[in-house]
């Protein structure tokens, strides 16, 4: 007897079908084909002594296992429990009518219970696009997919749980993820993260550095990328960190978007629920190329750089890190999406991050502080040559912080709160929204040369002094467009329509590194 049961596989962050095929008929010996792997092909063991375990028997006749299409690689646990449903109803020891109405994963423990897998949220979106009644997934991955999906999402402990949902002779409502979080009073992210708020550093607690707090203003509410140099203590890395307190909560379209990178990763929300605040990831300047980026053989999983995504990657030490890890992220601070290739796959994931740098000006940290640098201008400039053409053309705001003034630092005045930052924020952020409605972008940071022209049209004023800004700096065509982008931000925080002199000429002012050779 032949019996199909779907399941799926993650390719970047989209699902794709896969049918679990399985008959029984004369003969003897268990065969599993269709470019399994070994995570897949041990899968038969624990099966088979999951199902002893409840009370199911094996049968002493040829059992083929067939995963389609065979020319995918199947990787993973995730097909125990559709390789055990399928001997169970090819068999005929248990009717299940509703086997092939919904996409079902999981891996099986020995004694039936059912562990969590990753890819929750794109399975589930492939459930929907498939036209099937849902998704029946482990429970830990069922509650990431909680608020997002309209169909059956059903998260079950063990395989009895299955069995019940597919017989369809019981009432299974108890086991939907919207019942489980309600039984079990799980908070929802979104509530979880009114806790979590309290650990964020607030802009109150930096003292000084009002300029660098401006620019870092403008940075989160066009969602720019920002590098700040400086001699050790002038705040960099406290100024980094508290970008977080500033930045809005991510849309539904974003919120999806990041959930769906986190779930292939096998990262799902572990506040269930998809992710409102937006990601900030922080790797250590020692980092591989290939944990920035994202990779693997035939399972391709995301880097650093896409997890990411709609939130921001810092990198401390900007400068100590290797320069070939550093060259990495040209690419994907441009085209905003990594693409990896392999032999015979090439997956895409999305990498529209806020690029959040820090960096000491020389080996010591103390260049341009009278005479406390020890650094030769040798060493200064191998130093720098870190920070290449490249890289610093991609970079819209650069600012050279100095130490914090002893007055300030002793008198420690409160400075003027995240809260009300982020208003100012929230209130640019909501300006760009409604003007990119339709353009399938975001914010300021993420607009093309054709919506440069569109969106930000100089009067003739701004025309001959940007052409006397580019002349003077010696910018290149890419620093010119991040210039009208960062004014288009500086003028969404004014809440103006049209960018002005004063507008470009502050963006302009941000950008010294371009103008000024540091020995």
């Amino acid at each position: 007897m032949l019996i199909n049961i779907y399941s799926a596989k993650c390719i970047g962050i989209d699902a794709v079908k896969v049918i679990v095929e399985v008959d029984v008929a004369q003969g003897i010996g268990i065969h599993l084909v269709g470019l399994a792997d070994a995570a897949v092909k041990e899968s038969l063991l624990r099966t088979i002594t999951s199902l002893q375990s409840l009370g199911f028997k094996v049968p002493g006749r040829k059992i083929v296992i067939n995963l389609a299409p065979a020319d995918m690689h199947k990787k993973g646990s995730g097909y125990d429990v559709p390789i055990a449903l399928g001997i169970i109803a090819a068999s005929g020891q248990r009717d299940l009518p509703l086997l092939d109405k919904y996409i079902i994963m999981g891996e099986l423990g020995l004694d039936g219970t059912i562990r969590e897998v990753p890819g929750a949220l794109p399975t589930v979106e492939l459930a929907e696009r498939s036209g099937l009644r849902g998704c029946i997934l482990p429970q830990a991955s069922a509650l990431e997919a909680v608020e997002y999906s309209s169909s059956e999402v059903y998260g079950v402990e063990n395989l009895d749980d299955v069995l019940r949902i597919l017989s369809g002779e019981e009432d299974c409502r108890d086991l939907l993820a919207e019942s489980i979080i309600e039984r079990k009073g799980i908070k929802t992210q979104e509530e979880d993260s009114k806790d979590s708020l309290g650990h964020v550093m607030d802009f109150s607690e930096i003292i000084g550095q009002e300029g660098a707090k401006r620019g870092v203003e403008i940075a989160a509410a066009g969602g720019h990328n920002v590098i700040m140099i400086g001699p050790p203590g002038s705040g960099k890395s406290s100024l980094a960190k508290a970008i977080a307190s500033i930045l809005p909560k991510m849309s539904l379209r974003e919120s999806v978007q990041t959930s769906k990178i986190y779930s292939v990763a096998g990262k799902g929300n572990p506040l269930r629920g998809l992710m409102k605040q937006r990601p900030f990831r922080a790797p250590h300047y020692s980092a591989s190329v290939a944990a920035l980026i994202g990779g693997g053989s035939d399972n391709i999983l995301p880097g650093e750089i896409s997890l990411a995504h709609n939130g921001i990657l810092m990198i401390d030490e900007f400068c100590e890190a290797p320069k070939k890890v550093l060259e990495v992220l040209r690419a994907p601070m441009e085209d905003r999406k990594v693409t990896i290739s392999r032999l015979k796959t090439k997956v895409e994931y999305p990498a529209d991050f806020m690029l959040v740098a820090a960096t000491n000006p020389c080996p010591c940290g103390f260049y341009g502080e009278g005479d406390k640098c020890t650094c030769t201008p040798s060493k200064r400039m191998a130093y720098l040559s870190k920070l290449s053409g490249p890289i610093m053309d991609r970079i819209d705001i650069q600012l050279w912080m100095k130490p914090i003034d002893p007055k300030k630092l002793v008198a420690r005045k409160s400075a003027e709160p995240s809260s009300v930052v982020a208003a100012r924020v929230l209130k640019a952020r909501d300006i760009q929204k409604e003007r990119f409605r339709d353009e399938g972008i975001f914010c300021n940071a993420g607009m093309t040369n054709r919506m440069i022209d569109k969106y930000c049209r100089l009067d003739k004023e701004c025309q001959q002094l940007l052409e006397k800004i580019i002349e003077h700096m010696g910018l290149s065509a890419r620093a010119c467009s991040r210039i009208l982008k960062l004014a288009r931000t500086i003028a969404d925080l004014e809440g103006v329509e049209n960018i002005t002199a004063a507008h470009l000429t502050e963006a302009a002012s941000y950008r010294f590194l371009d103008k000024q050779q540091l020995l």
